[in-house]
């Protein structure tokens, strides 16, 4: 194996889903200042917009995240384009 490819900050993290408030104890590197009390002891914690537990793929249920319309601006700055 190659050295100095792998990266340092190996650790556990809590993963947070904001959606539905799942959390999710694993190894990561993932870069965060957030910290989280879990299961008694202190974890760096991730915020994810969206995991397994909420994703309609995973959870069979189609609901649409329209955060601030998105969409709507989407459609409203493309409409002279379509025509």
């Amino acid at each position: 194996m190659k050295k100095d490819t792998h990266p340092v900050e190996y650790r556990e993290v809590v993963f947070k889903d904001m959606t539905n408030g799942d959390m999710y104890l694993t190894k990561s590197c993932a870069a965060t200042s957030d910290k989280i009390e879990y299961e008694g002891k202190e974890y760096p914690l991730y915020k994810l917009d969206i995991s397994m537990s909420s994703h309609p793929f995973f959870t069979g249920k189609m609901n649409l995240v329209d955060a601030a319309g998105r969409i709507d601006k989407f459609k409203n700055r493309y409409a002279k384009h379509a025509k």
